[in-house]
């Protein structure tokens, strides 16, 4: 089963923030800023039950559809469900990039990143992959992006 990677900004905005009051990272090469982590089945699993509706229609055929085809009709049932819900944003190409979203989920490869270096240099923060994703969802709805 292939995974998607998914990432949480704040983990490298505070140790970038942290390198340019600490001289011990300085502008050594090799200090990891991005920390991308492939979920497991399980989180998959939770995060569907949370946000996708049950859907009706025949299993996964193997055929890969990109998001942006998908989307490609959607832009007035967004706008109808963003006046419905009140949200802050009607146009579905400013709150989601099909495109975006198909270049990072759509790559045939696994990503590994080892944080040694940088825990080495003392960048001990750490933020767990479920908890960014649940927290990214959380804040949308209360922001009002989505419902």
């Amino acid at each position: 089963m292939e995974r998607a990677e998914r990432r949480d900004g704040r983990p490298p905005a505070r140790q970038t923030s942290r390198m340019g009051r600490d001289d011990r990272s300085g502008a050594r090469p090799g200090v990891q800023h991005r920390q991308w982590r492939h979920l497991p089945l399980e989180l998959d699993v939770a995060a569907a039950r949370q946000l996708v509706r049950p859907r009706s229609g025949a299993p996964f055929d193997g055929e890969r559809i990109p998001l942006e085809v998908q989307l490609a009709d959607a832009a007035p049932i967004w706008a109808e469900i963003a006046r419905k819900h009140g949200l802050v944003e009607s146009d579905l190409s400013v709150v989601a990039s099909a495109w975006h979203t198909d270049a990072d989920l759509g790559r045939p490869i696994e990503v590994v990143t080892d944080m040694t270096k940088s825990r080495k240099l003392g960048f001990l923060d750490y933020q767990a992959t479920d908890d960014s994703f649940f927290d990214l969802f959380a804040r949308l709805r209360a922001d009002r992006v989505i419902p």
